[in-house]
């Protein structure tokens, strides 16, 4: 609409060409708390979220391939469009001198990627005494999802020795 001076403005006119577009704004289009808000294509946004779990039971892992531990996760289940920011946490040792610990995740779902070193998150134990558990993190940026309802799981391995792993976090941010 071109607004012409002492021309009527109608209610109509309010609602099609006020109203409605504001409407169209990223505020009026939330329906989650705390969500964000993600270009997904030329004049296109989609509203996405972060998502955290935690498991804080101690457990533990000699298995040398990647698999659960006893209770299974972190878990989270999240729509996602091609891209997502992965942050792994936990509190990692190893009872073997020179041997790891190491926390990765799989994706199921709309997509599918096998647990990988190449994004663990990893604790290597050093080859001297005193076995100390260390807090860490890392942090993954993953492009090539296929968009739609991902499931993001937390899986384990040990290098060698017993890996041991506490308060375990994942979170996700979807893009």
């Amino acid at each position: 609409m071109t607004a012409v001076a002492s021309s009527v403005f109608t209610a109509a006119q309010f609602n099609t060409f006020i109203r409605d577009n504001l409407n169209e704004t990223a505020p009026a289009k939330a329906t989650i708390s705390g969500s964000y808000f993600v270009g997904v294509g030329p004049n296109q946004i989609a509203e996405r979220q972060s998502v955290t779990d935690i498991v804080e039971d101690v457990e533990t892992t000699t298995s040398t391939s990647y698999n659960d531990l006893a209770t299974v996760g972190p878990t989270v289940e999240v729509e996602t469009g091609a891209f997502a920011l992965v942050i792994n946490t936990a509190d990692i040792t190893n009872n073997t001198a020179g041997q790891s610990g190491r926390m990765t995740w799989e994706v199921s779902g709309a997509s599918s990627f096998a647990a990988e070193d190449f994004r663990a998150l990893r604790v290597t134990v050093p080859s001297t005494t005193g076995f100390g558990n260390i807090r860490a993190s890392v942090t993954t940026a993953i492009g090539g999802l296929t968009p739609g309802m991902n499931t993001f799981t937390s899986k384990y391995r040990a290098s060698g020795g017993t890996a041991s792993f506490a308060n375990r976090r994942l979170t996700v941010l979807a893009f």
